[in-house]
């Protein structure tokens, strides 16, 4: 019988839309708005109960130690500054690690250049003319013997896969290059900014005092005897 009660036509009911008289206050509120209306305002509702209640069951010789790094601006809490918050033994150590870190990443992505030079058989970014082809099975490699002539491959002759994998490696391998040379510099402005933390008089050198002209600053640490 359900079966039949389900294949029965039956007259879809459309909901009431807004009379015209009343068009000028928008669409029609319906039932599902109201819910939602009605849960916002009582979640309201309830939040200010709770800090109501808060307010009136508060112990007014309560004592947290965070008060005395606090303050109040404008009704908002505002905590002291943190700028002294690490000494200078701190600061030199965070520095250290932040510098054996850059330090490890230069010399992962050299090792990984190297591995990729070797492959694409380029050095000193001068590409040889002995040139490794890889190819996917059987069928492949034996198309590219075919098309070679007197043991050399034109580069016309190779297969479109391997030549956009040949240029994507070539773009990786210019890409790796330059994250080096950035993470170099970065090693340099970092170690020197330790240095010149550390104790000792020192000043920056005029240019007519460098030898070697340079355009990062040069410094000159005052000789002390060492006890």
């Amino acid at each position: 019988m359900s079966s039949l009660r389900n294949a029965i036509s039956r007259r879809a009911h459309k909901e009431r839309a807004q009379p015209q008289s009343r068009k000028k206050f928008g669409l029609l509120e319906k039932h599902k708005d109201y819910v939602v209306r009605a849960t916002a305002f009582h979640k309201k509702e309830d939040s200010l109960r709770r800090l109501k209640e808060k307010a009136a069951f508060r112990n007014p010789d309560e004592f947290y130690f965070k008060m005395v790094k606090t303050k109040t601006v404008d009704g908002v809490h505002r905590p002291q500054s943190q700028a002294n918050k690490y000494t200078n033994e701190e600061l030199m150590l965070m520095k250290t690690q932040d510098i054996g870190y850059i330090l490890q990443k230069v010399q992962s992505e050299k090792k990984k250049i190297e591995k990729l030079t070797a492959t694409l058989h380029s050095l000193d970014d001068r590409p040889s003319s002995n040139h490794v082809y890889y190819a996917e099975d059987r069928e492949e490699a034996k198309e590219i013997q075919s098309s070679s002539k007197n043991g050399k491959i034109s580069f016309e002759d190779i297969p479109d896969n391997i030549k956009r994998k040949t240029a994507a490696s070539y773009r990786e391998l210019e890409a790796r290059k330059s994250r080096v040379n950035d993470l170099e510099k970065i090693y340099m402005e970092m170690s020197l900014k330790k240095e010149l933390q550390k104790k000792g008089k020192k000043r920056k050198l005029r240019e007519d005092e460098i030898i070697c002209p340079t355009s990062k600053p040069v410094y000159k640490w005052r000789s002390e005897r060492k006890r």
